[in-house]
């Protein structure tokens, strides 16, 4: 298996969301798959058919996050020689050159992607431009509404 890179903030949320998975949500699973049998006939009771389907869905993922900690490559950028180059975990503020609006990205792994939340995956057409560039250079992203043009203004290893 490959290993896929992952920051320290990261890791520590896939172990939580496995912890609550297994010893909190799982457990109620359980008790509720147990209560609907107790309803009888099984074919027609859809409390257990949810039940059971929440179940997989709970199963799987535990299966995913446990597949994603046994192949992370943890990446502490807080313990890299800090330059001002864009490396995996950096936090890059840009300005978008078309309406000089400021934006702060942190590129991060698959698993911690949250545009909601500024944090990209280094595999985005974003994060593709972005690595390996320094500060005060200029990228061009292509995006479903066309390009974009940003410079970078900061690199920051937090």
């Amino acid at each position: 298996m490959q290993k896929e890179p992952i920051t320290l903030e990261g890791l520590k949320k896939l172990k939580q969301e496995l912890e609550e998975l297994k010893n909190i949500k799982r457990p109620k699973i359980v008790e509720a798959i147990a209560e609907a049998r107790g309803h009888g006939d099984l074919k027609e009771n859809a409390e257990y058919h949810a039940a059971k389907e929440e179940q997989a869905k709970i199963e799987g993922r535990i299966i995913e996050i446990n597949n994603s900690i046994a192949t992370a490559n943890v990446i502490d950028v807080t313990a890299i020689e800090k330059k001002d180059n864009v490396i995996f975990g950096s936090t890059v503020d840009l300005i978008d050159l078309e309406n000089n609006e400021k934006k702060t990205y942190k590129i991060v792994g698959k698993d911690e992607a949250d545009l909601t939340k500024n944090l990209i995956y280094f595999k985005s057409p974003i994060g593709k431009e972005l690595i390996g560039k320094n500060k005060k250079d200029l990228i061009a992203v292509k995006t479903p509404s066309g390009e974009k043009n940003f410079k970078i203004v900061e690199v920051k290893y937090i």
